[in-house]
């Protein structure tokens, strides 16, 4: 369950990032509305993926809300998910959790 959000948080965090760096200049300034399409479509599908297995997750390791509020802020702000990767989801800190 944990490789699979971790993986899912860094695939959301890219796709965030590549749709506000890349596929929106290229709809808004060079009219090429395809890219953000596609892009935003993954990133969607990510979101919802990252927040469902976020909630799952906590539920599993019985994390109260506040470490629940954390990982779904996480899925709204730009390199949140790389953060949360790090100080909550990597064996280090889950060790240090325990």
């Amino acid at each position: 369950m944990l490789p699979l959000l971790r993986i899912t948080a860094i695939l959301e965090g890219i796709s965030y990032l590549s749709l506000f760096a890349i596929t929106m200049p290229l709809k808004y300034m060079a009219d090429l509305p395809l890219p953000n399409k596609f892009v935003g479509y993954a990133h969607g599908i990510l979101f919802i993926a990252y927040l469902i297995l976020a909630l799952v997750f906590c539920i599993i390791k019985k994390w109260g809300f506040k470490r629940m509020f954390v990982l779904g802020l996480a899925s709204l702000l730009p390199f949140a998910t790389f953060y949360v990767d790090k100080k909550y989801l990597s064996k280090t800190a889950l060790q240090e959790a325990s």
